[in-house]
């Protein structure tokens, strides 16, 4: 058995992260780290496990084989600073911290796209998990990239759920602004691009143009919808031969699938899903990706690196139907 820590246990990620760890058939749950919750029952936090654990909320890990690091932005580089953590446990970062600055205190995140890094991430002992907005376009993005295709400024716009701000309320997460509205925020400077244009580059674009980024807030909680679109030259490369190129791509990934029919969102809620439609329009291709952002984009990833570090089959605990009604 896998002995698991999770550190920064109160939020939406560690709740997931429990839920699916809970039910995994190679995982043994040895701590929940909390600052704040300290000897309280995880059950009184995360409700949706009353019935399902005894566990309480601990002060510090035992001996683990491998922690998540469920912590605000910028906080995973802290923890790691005030604990002495064993070379020998493997470490996965849901954070920003190591995604574009890999190496730290003698280790080196390998960052954790399975799509793209797979053999990477079975040889490695430290993961940057790739935020969520970022998961949900490199997945539609990438079969460009490994072609150099994209040479012509990349346009997105992509709408997420609340649970995307985390679970501490601010003024634009509160029910009373959420509700029945729409909002754009960080346009042009969303802090996921970076991690975006490093991991196209590296999957084999030279030179990448603008990516032009609109992300908007939604009145859900979970999910994301990306709508990602460039010019493209049809004649030279026809609608059926990009799809088949783009099922090519994904034929060895049990959880990203490219639909001939139009897609939405709640077909992959409560999944490790990302699905992907595309069509073309007017010299342009389109791509529609959708994702969890709480699961493909944050604890199912996590897990899913979890299964591939330890030899296991990726989709172990992580098949999970969708509510699409």
């Amino acid at each position: 058995m896998i002995k698991v820590s999770i550190a920064g246990g109160t939020g939406y990620t560690a709740g997931e992260l429990l839920r699916i760890l809970l039910n995994h058939p190679e995982v043994e749950i040895d701590s929940v780290i909390s600052s704040t919750s300290v000897g309280l029952p995880i059950a009184e936090t995360h409700r949706d496990l009353l019935g399902e654990t005894e566990l309480r909320f601990v002060e510090t890990f035992n001996n683990p084989d491998v922690i998540f690091l469920c912590l605000g932005h910028g906080l995973s580089r802290a923890f790691l600073d005030g604990n002495t953590i064993p070379p020998s446990c493997k470490i996965i970062d849901l954070g920003n911290d190591f995604r574009n600055d890999p190496q730290y205190a003698g280790r080196h995140f390998v960052f954790g796209l399975c799509e793209l890094n797979k053999d990477k991430i079975r040889r490695a002992s430290n993961i940057a998990n790739p935020g969520c907005f970022a998961t949900s376009i490199m997945l539609a993005l990438l079969p460009l990239a490994a072609l150099n295709k994209l040479t012509e400024d990349i346009h997105i716009h992509a709408i997420t759920g609340s649970t995307g701000a985390g679970k501490k309320p601010g003024e634009t997460t509160h029910f009373s602004y959420r509700d029945n509205n729409i909002s754009v925020y960080k346009a042009f400077t969303h802090q996921h691009l970076d991690e975006i244009k490093r991991t196209l580059e590296a999957a084999g674009s030279k030179k990448l143009p603008p990516i032009n980024f609109v992300p908007m807030r939604g009145d859900f909680t979970r999910g994301i919808f990306a709508s990602v679109y460039t010019k493209w030259d049809g004649d030279a490369v026809s609608l059926e031969e990009t799809v088949e190129h783009y099922k090519t791509f994904y034929r060895e990934s049990p959880f990203v699938f490219v639909s001939d029919k139009a897609i939405s969102l709640k077909e992959v809620v409560n999944t490790n899903k990302g699905l992907l439609h595309i069509e073309f329009h007017n010299g342009y291709i389109h791509i529609t990706s959708i994702i969890d952002n709480l699961l493909k984009g944050a604890s199912g990833q996590a897990v899913q690196n979890m299964n591939l570090m330890f030899g296991l089959d990726e989709t172990t605990g992580l098949k999970l139907k969708a509510s699409a009604f």
